[in-house]
């Protein structure tokens, strides 16, 4: 019980639009880095083998600076803030894919960028907290 009622303060007192400013960061970090990628990638010999790992760094990175960003703001509970910008980066990009990507389906590089996501929220939260100390 205790621990749904500090998810309830973690949410309360305008805490989850903190949050969702931080998600929207990572959004637009994830969109700019993956523009300059595609220019490299278009523009010279680069292997386009280097796609997954690409979005898989782009994203935790992102991820971790919306953390860091939310977690600043909110000054507490960096490591519940953080996954929860990991957790709706992820849920809305899984969301877009299934709509918009036809045969979209859950395999070990999602659940590993879904890990490696909540694990970049969970540490910038951290960080994030831990900067105003």
């Amino acid at each position: 019980m205790e621990k749904i009622e500090n998810v309830n303060k973690t949410l309360g007192n305008g805490n989850i639009r903190k949050i969702f400013i931080g998600t929207g960061i990572a959004f637009i970090i994830t969109l700019i880095s993956l523009l300059i990628i595609s220019i490299i990638l278009t523009f010279t010999n680069v292997s386009e083998n280097i796609i997954t790992v690409s979005v898989i760094v782009i994203s935790a990175f992102s991820i971790f600076i919306g953390s860091i960003i939310s977690a600043t703001k909110l000054n507490k509970n960096g490591i519940l803030n953080g996954s929860f910008v990991g957790a709706i980066y992820m849920i809305t990009i899984y969301l877009l894919s299934s709509i918009f990507v036809s045969g979209f389906n859950m395999n070990i590089q999602a659940i590993l960028m879904i890990v490696i996501s909540i694990f970049a929220g969970m540490t910038g939260g951290i960080i994030g907290v831990n900067m105003h100390k």
